[in-house]
């Protein structure tokens, strides 16, 4: 009988990545590519399991794309951790080999989450935002805020100035500094002034239940793109907004059916389903034709494949070194 390890020789050549090794090698059109080729393959097949205790959370989400291979990413998530200064969510996401099934690599889930979430936010804009767009305005002042600012820099190298709104002041000032340092001219702007700062690209990364933008603050031709509501009670856009704009997502099995942001407005028929013109799958295979006028809405609703495009990509870049 072969003793036990001799099964899991496999595990010698697996590549182990960390955001601390990986991170600065990283680059946001090379993430916005392996989207955009991920989305011409076979679509994904996807599931995401919940298991709870209390208020603690394990959330684990895979994807398999035939050619591409297999991950599941696993999260756990402590609410109550910030008091030990522990962070709220933890994980890793593993990449299995499409042919074989064999474990190929472990890759820490907030280098994952990061580069997904913005690079599907670019890649959606970079479809349906006008090519001339000059000024960005990000609501929101968290980590998230902060890689957008990045990567739409990156997908938009003609920008302007990218404004920094947040409903604490203080927190949309200090983002605006650090993308300062970083050569990035962003400056603060209040709230209550949205509607005067007549942005080309409005990108909504909060932790909202109701909505933090309406259709009086936008103005014909923005794009806009919703990235934070992603639970079935959160919204970022209100019903008028929502009805007025082109409505996009970057995956009709991972937003209509589970997020607010739609999920309400369709149950109050304010839209319907079929008012949602496309997905990233549809993007890819099809060029959308924009008016100059026209307020085109995106919702970033994220998903296990995406993380999947974007592991590999990851992991492509570390064997490229």
């Amino acid at each position: 009988m072969q003793p036990l390890f001799a099964f899991w020789t496999g595990w010698a050549s697996m590549e182990f990545i960390t955001s601390k090794e990986m991170d600065p090698h990283l680059n946001w059109m090379a993430m916005v590519e392996a989207l955009k080729k991920g989305h011409l393959k076979k679509k994904a097949e996807i599931s995401d399991q919940f298991v709870r205790r209390d208020d603690d959370t394990l959330l684990s989400r895979a994807a398999w794309i035939d050619n591409l291979g297999l991950g599941v990413k696993s999260v756990t998530i402590y609410p109550k951790n910030h008091e030990q200064g522990l962070p709220t969510v933890q994980g890793a996401m593993t990449l299995f080999d499409d042919k074989t099934g064999q474990p190929i690599a472990m890759v820490e889930s907030e280098l994952v989450t990061k580069w997904k979430t913005a690079a599907d936010s670019l890649l959606g804009a970079l479809y349906l935002a006008r090519k001339d767009s000059r000024h960005l305005l990000i609501i929101g002042s968290g980590k998230v805020a902060h890689a957008v600012a990045e990567a739409y820099m990156a997908g938009f190298p003609d920008l302007e100035q990218i404004s920094i709104c947040s409903r604490n002041g203080h927190h949309a000032a200090k983002l605006a500094s650090h993308l300062q340092h970083a050569g990035i001219n962003a400056v603060p702007a209040e709230h209550k002034h949205i509607t005067s700062v007549n942005a080309d690209i409005i990108c909504t990364a909060t932790t909202s239940l109701t909505p933090v933008i309406t259709a009086a603050d936008v103005m014909p031709g923005t794009h806009l793109d919703l990235i934070g509501a992603f639970k079935s009670d959160m919204r970022e856009a209100d019903d008028q907004l929502i009805k007025k704009g082109r409505l996009f997502v970057d995956s009709k099995d991972t937003t209509i059916g589970h997020i607010g942001e739609l999920m309400i407005p369709i149950a109050n028929n304010i839209i319907t389903k079929d008012d949602i013109e496309a997905d990233l799958y549809d993007l890819a295979q099809r060029a959308i034709h924009r008016d100059h006028q026209d307020i085109t809405i995106f919702k970033n609703g994220g998903g296990a494949h995406l993380d999947l495009m974007i592991a590999h990509e990851i992991l492509a870049t570390k064997q490229r070194l």
